[in-house]
């Protein structure tokens, strides 16, 4: 680095880098947005309230005016898993190189195979097994380069919002199911339960989508400052407050429009609580692919004029790139390895008795013994036609009612976390809610109860194996980044498209056989119904 405001030679090396960073973060955006669409839509799509399609149409409003207002989170993804300062310029720039030539490649095998992921998961640790690996090979003192306080916070949140998640899911569907039970479209049972329940979720939905996730916006300050409500009264008086006003609201239009405003009632809900969540998705998780490319280049543009790294690391983003990077977002969400991803998460909640799904037997078999041992308890009542098919005979995985409290819940957690600039994974808490909401309904009990649990299984199980695969991978490209340089670079990159290549291979064959087992599953009539809707 050249004297503090004199300029610095730019070698070949850090040019290559910033090409790589610009073609690679638009290459990871559109990853993050295919396997992170699922977390956004699945309820919509699994309750047949909208075509996948219309559905993602719909929900990419709320990303692009989300991703712009994501700088906070973006910090904490930047600068706040390591220190930058205490690398080189070319030593920070191999790292967030290393963890996009990984990240690319992690997140599309995911997507490939139809599994969520979290992309928060897999951003915090290849950042943290790159730093470590380049900082025990070059810093002194390896420890401080990684900023262990940040990392751990990042990682508690996750942790504490999947319990919350669950926790509140699981409550809130009981509560909703308990009173509503299957007449979610029933203008006598909305008479009686719909203004609580639906209020309960709405004044939930607005509170923390106004007072948490958008608090930056500069409307909403001035609604803030008009109103002066929260100050005065606190939050939970202000929930209660919203919670009448919104029973109050949904009863009188039930009293007015009757049978109409039955039957909309719910989904109108979930297709709110969907924007809320694309919301919160847009500010949150554009953390994940964005500010690797983002942070390369501010590190070369303040390398080129002689900064210092403590004083490149400061450099503002710009905004214009973040609500250009939310449109490529709704790009992956629109891609084919998107609506697997989409599907077999809907299916894996879903209250249907077979569904199209794959598992490894190990998991089957772990589930198996688990449902073995709840044969005591009473199985779930048989399901009513009215929420197993749609108006148009399609199979719904979810009913509306279950369907908004899945994107409420999710999407109050999450705009709580980015109003604290927590990267929290989206994944984690809209795929909790699912099984939360499941489990509350018990739909575990009966058809392909199996293979439903084996398959939540083995998520799981996959995302702690991504975080072993992220830090790993990341760790070894980056000194091969670093010491072999744009060779290293080409190498690999060749190697993600080779991986690339034989995974969609393997996912397509994947995908056929899973068609067929489940049509050996299925009476003919079953599966024609089942094809029809996916």
């Amino acid at each position: 680095m050249a004297e503090n405001g004199a300029p610095a030679e730019m070698t070949p090396f850090i040019y290559a880098a910033g090409i790589l960073a610009v073609v690679m973060m638009i290459w990871d955006t559109i990853e993050v947005g295919r396997n992170d669409a699922a977390n956004i839509v699945n309820a919509v799509f699994g309750s047949r309230i909208l075509s996948r399609r219309r559905a993602v149409q719909v929900a990419a409003i709320g990303v692009v005016l989300g991703a712009g207002f994501s700088s906070a989170v973006m910090e904490t993804a930047r600068k706040g898993i390591f220190a930058p300062q205490h690398f080189t310029v070319q030593q920070a720039l191999a790292i967030y190189s290393s963890v996009y030539i990984v990240d690319t490649i992690l997140l599309y095998a995911y997507s490939a195979f139809g599994m969520p992921v979290s992309t928060t998961l897999t951003l915090v640790f290849s950042l943290l097994g790159a730093a470590l690996f380049l900082g025990a090979a070059e810093v002194d003192n390896p420890s401080s380069a990684i900023q262990w306080a940040g990392a751990g916070t990042v990682l508690a949140g996750i942790i504490c919002s999947i319990a919350l998640t669950g926790a509140m899911a699981f409550i809130l569907q009981r509560a909703a199911r308990g009173a509503i039970r299957d007449k979610w479209s029933s203008l006598p049972a909305l008479l009686l339960h719909g203004g609580w329940v639906g209020g309960g979720l709405m004044a939930g939905l607005t509170y923390f989508m106004l007072e948490k996730g958008m608090k930056g916006l500069a409307a909403v300050k001035h609604l803030k400052e008009t109103i002066s409500v929260v100050p005065y009264t606190g939050p939970i008086l202000t929930v209660l407050v919203l919670w009448v006003f919104f029973a109050i609201l949904i009863h009188l239009s039930l009293v007015v429009f009757r049978r109409k405003a039955a039957e909309l009632l719910f989904p109108i809900m979930t297709v709110l609580g969907m924007l809320g969540m694309a919301f919160a998705f847009g500010q949150n998780d554009l953390a994940n692919c964005a500010s690797p490319g983002l942070a390369v280049l501010a590190i070369i543009r303040g390398h080129k004029q002689g900064h210092e790294m403590a004083d490149i690391t400061e450099t503002a983003l710009p905004q214009v790139a973040l609500f250009a990077a939310g449109l490529i977002l709704v790009m992956g969400m629109m891609t084919e390895h998107a609506q697997r991803v989409t599907r077999s998460e809907a299916r894996t909640g879903s209250q249907g008795d077979h569904v199209k799904l794959w598992a490894p037997r190990w998991c089957i078999s772990i589930a198996s013994f688990m449902l073995s041992r709840r044969r005591g308890l009473p199985v779930a009542p048989s399901l009513a036609p009215a929420m197993t098919k749609n108006p148009k005979g399609r199979t719904m995985h979810y009913d509306p009612l279950r369907a908004c409290v899945i994107v409420c819940v999710s999407a109050c957690v999450i705009a709580t976390a980015s109003a604290f600039a927590l990267p929290v994974s989206t994944t984690y808490v809209a795929f909790a809610a699912v099984v939360a909401t499941g489990m509350a309904d018990r739909i575990f009990v009966r058809g392909d109860a199996a293979l439903k649990l084996g398959r939540s299984i083995w998520v799981v199980f996959s995302w702690f194996a991504a975080a072993v695969l992220a830090s790993l991978s990341a760790g070894l490209i980056c000194l091969m980044v670093y010491y072999i340089g744009i060779a290293g670079m080409v190498m690999s990159v060749l190697a993600n498209l080779a991986l690339r290549a034989y995974v969609k291979r393997r996912s397509d064959v994947q995908e056929e056989r899973v068609k067929l087992e489940a049509r050996e599953r299925m009476h003919p009539e079953e599966f024609a119904l089942e094809d029809e809707a996916a």
